[in-house]
């Protein structure tokens, strides 16, 4: 892999990891502007989660010591039961679907990536007019059904082009949350899969074996993640709170889609 490559990779990663627009989606479209998917893609995309994951972890520091405090000292376990029942499901989804769908040919294709980022962003936009559950006032106020119909809607991106945050971000919107809660929510619950998805690649002898081979072009992949991916967030949730609104990330989404679409019938 090339410098550039490894460089336009962790942008791409880094900036549609967190806004609400398919960071799978995006990786492979940018793949194939470069030339088409290489035999180590996917490992490559793995490892550069990293740098997204320190983004997230440095973001919502203030908010993790906080959990911890509120589960150790007093003793609160609420939002972190939440969390785990709403990472279970995409935890048992991974680990009976993601090799199906990362070997089929029909969920890499990108007529298949362009309709599932199209049909996101059809509820994106749709999204104030669907009936909802009863409000909740923020993330802390969730009860368990709640999170679990979140941790459903999480596992829909194991499809590429559906994307982790849009789907919970709309999950979070129908069971009562506002949109700010709901990304809030959204990534705090995939801090703990992309801990797992790190943890499962570092357990790998070949995946190590791959680190120590091309540790330089995942050292910059990751730190251009990681720089892109926290001024995506600050980007998203100072929108969110000030716009209170997902239909922009939702037209992106159809009007890239159809782009997808148009020149994959062209070819």
């Amino acid at each position: 892999m090339e410098f550039y490559q490894s460089f336009w990779l962790g942008l791409t990663q880094g900036l549609t990891e967190f806004i609400p627009v398919s960071s799978s989606g995006h990786l492979e479209i940018v793949q194939e502007i470069m030339g088409g998917r290489s035999a180590d893609f996917h490992l490559f995309l793995e490892f550069i989660n990293l740098g997204t994951l320190l983004a997230l972890l440095f973001y919502y520091r203030k908010r993790i010591v906080q959990i911890c405090k509120d589960i150790f000292v007093k003793h609160n376990y609420k939002l972190l039961i939440n969390l785990i029942i709403t990472t279970i499901p995409a935890v048992i989804a991974g680990l009976l679907l993601s090799d199906l769908i990362e070997s089929n040919w029909f969920f890499s294709n990108m007529i298949t990536i362009a309709v599932a980022m199209a049909v996101i962003g059809v509820l994106m936009i749709l999204i104030e007019k669907i009936p909802k559950m009863k409000k909740v006032k923020d993330e802390n106020q969730l009860d368990k059904k709640r999170a679990l119909y979140i941790g459903l809607a999480q596992c829909c991106a194991l499809i590429p082009g559906t994307s982790r945050s849009g789907s919970t971000m709309v999950a979070g919107r129908l069971v009562g949350m506002d949109n700010e809660s709901a990304a809030n929510y959204s990534f705090l619950a995939s801090i703990p899969i992309m801990l797992g998805v790190m943890a499962k690649q570092l357990i790998s002898e070949s995946s190590r074996t791959y680190i120590a081979a091309n540790w330089g072009m995942l050292a910059i992949s990751n730190l251009v993640a990681f720089i892109s991916g926290l001024i995506a967030i600050y980007f998203v949730m100072k929108f969110l709170k000030k716009k209170g609104s997902l239909q922009v990330f939702g037209w992106y989404r159809i009007v890239l889609a159809s782009i997808v679409i148009i020149f994959q019938l062209l070819l």
